[in-house]
């Protein structure tokens, strides 16, 4: 049961689970989330059941009314939520699936320990008590499930794959000539929302030495947000206009194109009393695009680029303008962590290997839970 896959892009895992074990797996999604309605796609080896949501586009506040009846018909053998453990369409799903006997797990990304008033609180503890299993999509995660008295089986996996046939290093990218870039100008970019907590206005002071008129270094910062105004107005002071694009964000199947435009990746996120990243998505795309990538320490992103990349303190743009410098002057380092990141996306962020890891966990819970 997930809301995520309502887009198509996501359901590859689901193709992967298929293929690679033979499940009979059925898909609960809604109509619509929010603004995205569920996109269709021809020739999937698993049911899907497009149901109806009540609160849609309320993270943790909706629900689908005809979920009973569907596990009373479908009776699985195992009830996925891809959802956290604390939201009500969590705990209304698992109550269902408790008066049915039907063993349940629960996926969570939350990397930050908090405490939730009521009814969520009391959600959790129950979701808590009758889980078969949870996965969480970072280490982290899993440190604030013990914190909070979760003692059922956890693996860390995360929540979807890349698919390194669609992300893949091409020749040429439609988005230079789009941009007015040549092949010879070397692109740093950022991809994702242009929110305080990205950082993405430490990306920008570190980058603007490098920005210089009549160079042959570009800024690309793709996405949409409220701190676009202020990114604008600081670039605008500096003079470089000319070396920076701000572009919209854009539908999941241009995104591949996207990152074939760029030769660096940055994610510069910090830390909030309130969120620090919990993968960063962009990040495997960018590096089975053979791109290289440079983070922050920000929650799980030195986890997933691993020895791939570079990665500097949250907030300093000293070290992150370092980092940029190096993989500027040596064209051979970009190159090598370029591959090196494609091969740990093969080996790890893969849709193939996240199914066969999300297999292997099922199979764990149902026989821990006498359902071999």
């Amino acid at each position: 049961m997930s809301k995520a896959c309502v887009s198509a892009a996501y359901r590859g895992k689901l193709r992967e689970m298929v293929q690679q074990a033979g499940l009979d797996l059925v898909l609960v999604v809604p109509p619509v989330w929010g603004s995205l309605p569920y996109e269709p796609a021809a020739d999937e080896p698993f049911r899907t059941l497009v149901s109806p949501v009540r609160l849609s586009g309320r993270n943790h506040l909706h629900w689908y009314p005809a979920l009973g009846r569907i596990l009373a018909a479908e009776r699985p053998a195992l009830l996925h939520v891809d959802e956290e453990h604390y939201s009500l369409v969590t705990g209304l799903a698992f109550q269902k699936a408790v008066r049915l006997a039907i063993p349940a797990v629960f996926f969570t990304w939350q990397n930050l320990y908090k405490r939730y008033p009521l009814p969520f609180a009391a959600l959790e503890q129950y979701v808590f008590r009758h889980a078969a299993g949870a996965i969480a999509g970072n280490a982290e995660a899993v440190s604030v499930l013990r914190k909070k008295r979760y003692r059922g089986p956890v693996a860390v996996i995360p929540q979807f794959g890349t698919d390194p046939q669609v992300f893949r290093p091409r020749a040429r990218s439609e988005f230079r000539s789009e941009w007015g870039f040549g092949d010879a100008e070397t692109v740093i970019g950022y991809v994702g929302r242009l929110v305080p907590e990205k950082g993405v206005d430490v990306l920008v002071e570190a980058a603007l030495p490098f920005l210089k008129p009549g160079g042959d270094v570009r800024l690309v910062l793709a996405g949409s947000g409220p701190e676009r105004d202020a990114l604008e107005r600081a670039l605008q002071g500096a003079g470089v206009e000319g070396a920076v694009r701000f572009v919209p964000w854009v539908p999941s199947e241009r995104m591949p194109d996207l990152m074939n435009g760029l030769d660096i990746l940055v994610l510069p996120s910090r830390t909030t009393p309130r969120w620090k990243e919990q993968f960063g998505r962009v990040l495997p795309e960018a590096m089975a695009s053979e791109l290289a990538v440079v983070g922050s320490r920000s929650g799980e992103i030195p986890e997933v680029i691993g020895e791939a990349g570079l990665v500097f303190d949250e907030d300093n743009a000293y070290q992150l303008r370092e980092a940029l410098r190096l993989l500027l002057d040596h064209p051979a380092e970009r190159r090598r962590l370029g591959e090196a990141g494609r091969a740990r996306v093969e080996e790890r962020f893969s849709q193939r290997v996240v199914a066969q890891s999300t297999v292997d966990f099922y199979n764990a819970v149902l026989t821990q839970a006498g359902r071999p």
